[in-house]
């Protein structure tokens, strides 16, 4: 392990190696060696290698570039929904009413968990999210928690390069799947933009609204300063049929019918929630000598999200499904009895202290909510991430590089429209449920040195250590919102005689907020990991045809251990327009303290009845009596295989195969229903309740991943025009290997090789003549299934056309209109099968539901019309 000392040593030599850096640099000669030149126009390619000579084809390794223009030009507020539309094996789900999950929305990449890509500003490593998964709607993320890349400004980025490779050996933990590098925008000048659209759908709702700006300007010679950033307002949408429960209600109580939530709309909502917030970026650098610069940049945001959570209808009825079958649509359990008030006479015989007289002073949440309740779910979302270094050229051919970064997100839960039904009349409406918090620390010593070896380039030998720490907290929420209250558990007493009772029957009210369980002492705590890192890597072109290189690192963790992973990659020209190129690696991926301890409570409901899920770590005793054992660091082994076809000088194609193993993959368990008994034994499960469910973050599966990814390019002059056309493929597929059925369900299995569809592709098309643009993508989404929800039913693949012309006015102004989903293609909706009844009155499941929450790999809102108006001086 490391101790304070060692850290605290690891500090001080990297300051002493900054400060004997600044003071040597003027004294040594600044003449590189010599490397071979990059093509003309080409994009530097700065991920994957320590070169600084590599463009896309001829990288050894798989790289995307996408540039400022198509970054910025995307439709969408959202950087994740930016990246999907660009991308064919980034996907990320809708997440409707997926309790925070819907705050902070997990991606996938090449069909693995999104903490398995390592995200990085500027080379440098980005931060978590404060959100451990536990309700994503993507099952292949739960127990999650990678970087949320929604808190980045795209106007601040002059790229994105994406390594679609495992890159362990050479960025650390988080990179099995491969690594997200944005580069911050260095030009100078003044740029503005303003976005407005809406969808076409429900009246044309989810009215989305951005301003955007980016400023850049020089320090004299020397240094340079840039800040960026961006506001959105987006309203929610609502793709689905109200409750059938509701109708039902309006139809008995016309004069209750307004104060159903929401009325007249869904009196709950699948689709988009409503959001606003604003996110920033800033970059500076200064050359304190001629061979040293000096650099900070950072990144900020604030939103907040509100979330409709299931409504809690007060009556039962009865409702019809599409197969004839008459089925209860049950009153939820806080309108299940009344709440009784008066307590047993003090040092009475009969009347037991602390039950309650069955008499007429009782309380009825239908007092508080006559039509029912529908609790709103909100979150907020702070992040800061900031990095300050110092680099450039200690001696002849030896770069240095060292700096430290400091950063933290936060997540603030809270509700409203609720009550804690075992608090009865006391019952708040509005409920803090504390605060998940991740801070981070990092520290970086990077050297370059170019070595003549007499061979047809310089060996590029690339060496350094990295330090880590984070820290994961959950704050307390309030009492109510997590409490077990005076009316929990109700004795009551009838009185038979004057003074004289009888026991009756006993009624309870579940425990904690109805919606989300608030954060109790117990949970409320702070947990953290530090690691620290050497690594060694070498690249060269041994002939003018042949390029290899080779990377090693050992990486050592306080919590789990040490291990050391390694990665070989080749390229080899066979021809001047035929390459090609491979790679061997391994990867390792630690738990995080967030993983290691997320405790949270939820609610489902079945058949209207309120059930409470408990997610516990396996610390917790809970977790251990039904199973739960220490985590395990996820290990993997990766191949890749691909060639590089230049048969002409606008026209590229690359084909890369890849083979992931992973062993000890990090999950949740299935649930497990609680027990009257289970009850005895663990007397902390009255939180969740007897029929409550109870699941924990495991190991306890292996799985593979193998794929495909084709890119093409031809670039062309047509007319007095310029032609773009862009082909990208993925096709991927996960298998599960190894699992305890014990642990990992049949459905979970099932659900973490299908949900993500085998095949995506996109085709885009850009030309350009003069002033006047035009833009069509055509994109092809494969089947699905989500069989924990939706057994038996196979979601169908689909295409969405998307479309966009913009005209630029005297060289500083551009308008451009767009649509995308230009077709309005939704995916399928929901099949009618036994374990979800779609009903007559309403067309949909009992909650309303038509299309499945997750939205499927396009989501679930239509069609989308927007024009944008960009400023740039």
């Amino acid at each position: 392990m490391m101790n304070n000392s060692l850290a605290g040593g690891l500090a001080k030599a990297l300051l002493a190696t900054t400060a004997l850096a600044a003071a040597m640099a003027p004294a040594f000669s600044q003449t590189p060696a010599a490397e071979p030149a990059v093509e003309e126009g080409a994009t530097i390619v700065v991920l994957g290698t320590r070169r600084t000579d590599r463009s896309v084809t001829d990288s050894a390794s798989p790289i995307d570039v996408i540039g400022a223009a198509e970054l910025a030009t995307q439709p969408a507020a959202d950087m994740l929904e930016i990246v999907k539309n660009l991308v064919p094996s980034f996907n990320v789900a809708q997440n409707a009413i997926s309790d925070a999950s819907t705050f902070v929305r997990a991606p996938s990449i090449r069909g693995l968990a999104g903490d398995m890509a390592l995200v990085m500003i500027n080379g440098k490593r980005f931060n978590r999210s404060a959100l451990v998964q536990v309700a994503a709607g993507d099952p292949t993320n739960n127990l999650s928690q990678g970087s949320d890349i929604s808190v980045l400004p795209s106007i601040a980025f002059g790229n994105l390069q994406i390594l679609r490779e495992g890159a362990t050996a050479q960025y650390g933990s988080d990179a099995i799947a491969g690594v997200l590098n944005y580069t911050l925008r260095e030009d100078e000048g003044l740029e503005v933009s303003t976005r407005y659209g809406q969808f076409y759908d429900n009246g044309g709702d989810g009215i989305s609204r951005q301003i955007a700006g980016y400023a850049g300007v020089k320090l004299g010679d020397r240094g340079f300063i840039s800040v960026a950033g961006e506001y959105n307002k987006d309203d929610g949408t609502i793709r689905n049929a109200t409750r059938p429960s509701a109708v039902l209600f309006a139809q008995a109580n016309p004069g209750l019918a307004s104060q159903l939530p929401n009325y007249p709309d869904p009196v709950q909502i699948f689709g988009n929630s409503p959001a606003e917030g604003w996110k920033a970026a800033v970059n500076a650098h200064y050359e304190v000598t001629d061979a040293t610069q000096l650099y900070a940049f950072g990144n900020f945001a604030h939103s907040k999200i509100t979330q409709s959570f299931n409504y809690r209808p007060p009556i039962t009825y009865s409702a019809t499904d599409t197969a004839g079958v008459v089925r209860a649509q049950t009153r939820n359990s806080a309108f299940g009895h009344p709440i009784y008030l008066t307590p047993c006479p003090a040092n009475s015989q009969t009347c037991a202290a602390g039950g309650f007289v069955k008499d007429g002073n009782t309380f009825s949440f239908s007092e508080l909510y006559p039509a029912g309740f529908t609790p709103q779910f909100v979150g907020v979302k702070d992040q800061a991430f900031g990095v300050l270094g110092i680099k450039g050229d200690l001696i002849d051919n030896l770069t240095f590089d060292v700096s430290g970064s400091l950063s933290r997100n936060a997540l603030t839960l809270s509700m409203f429209d609720s009550l804690s039904p075992s608090y009865g009349p006391l019952s708040q409406t509005e409920f803090q449920f504390g605060s998940l918090i991740q801070k981070e620390t990092n520290l970086n010593a990077d050297f370059v040195y170019s070595l003549d070896a007499g061979l047809a380039s310089p060996v590029t030998i690339a060496f350094g250590g990295e330090y880590r720490k984070e820290t994961y907290s959950a704050t307390e929420g309030d009492e109510q919102s997590y409490g077990i209250g005076p009316y929990s558990n109700q004795a009551l007493y009838v009185e038979t005689a004057p003074g004289v009772y009888t026991l009756d029957s006993t009624v309870t009210m579940p425990p904690g907020a109805s919606g989300y369980g608030g954060t109790s002492p117990d949970a409320a705590d702070s947990f953290s990991q530090h690691s620290y890192a050497g690594y060694l890597s070498a690249e060269v072109d041994l002939t003018d045809t042949l390029s290899v290189g080779a990377a090693g690192r050992y990486e050592h963790y306080s919590t789990f251990g040490s291990a050391t992973v390694g990665k070989v990659n080749a390229l080899w020209k066979i021809t001047p327009t035929v390459s090609v190129r491979g790679t061997v690696g391994t990867g390792y991926h630690a738990p995080s303290p967030g993983q290691s301890n997320v405790q949270i409570l939820t609610t489902a409901f079945t058949n209207g009845i309120q059930v409470q899920t408990g997610t516990y770590p396996v610390s917790n005793s809970i977790a251990q009596y039904f199973g739960a054992t220490p985590l395990k660091p996820e290990k993997s082994t990766n191949y890749g295989l691909g060639f590089v076809f230049k048969p002409m000088p606008n026209l590229t194609v690359t084909v890369d195969g890849y083979w992931i193993k992973i062993k000890d993959r990090i999950g949740t368990s299935q649930t497990y229903s609680v027990t009257a008994a289970d009850i005895i034994a663990q007397p902390a499960l009255l939180a969740v309740g007897e029929g409550g469910d109870v699941n924990y973050p495991t190991s306890a599966y292996d799985s593979r991943t193998a794929g495909i990814d084709f890119v093409s390019t031809y670039r062309t002059g047509l007319g007095n025009g310029l032609l773009n056309l862009t082909l990208a493929y993925n096709y991927n597929e996960t298998k599960v290997t190894k699992f305890d059925p014990t642990i990992i369900s049949a459905s979970q299995k099932k659900d973490i090789e299908g949900t993500i569809p085998k095949h995506r592709a996109t085709f885009t098309g850009n030309y350009s003549i003069g002033d006047l643009s035009f833009t069509a993508r055509e994109n092809f989404y494969g089947s699905f299934i989500l069989e924990d929800a939706f057994p038996g039913q196979t979601f169908g693949s689909k295409f969405t056309t998307d479309l966009e012309v913009s005209y630029t006015i005297a060289k500083h102004y551009t308008l451009a209109v767009g649509a995308t989903n230009l077709f309005n293609t939704y995916p399928d909706k929901i099949k009618a099968t036994t374990a979800n009844p779609i009903y007559v009155l309403t067309n949909s499941l009992s909650n309303g539901q038509v299309y499945p929450n997750s939205g499927g790999p396009f989501g679930a809102n239509g069609g989308f019309w927007y024009a944008r108006l960009k400023v740039k001086i």
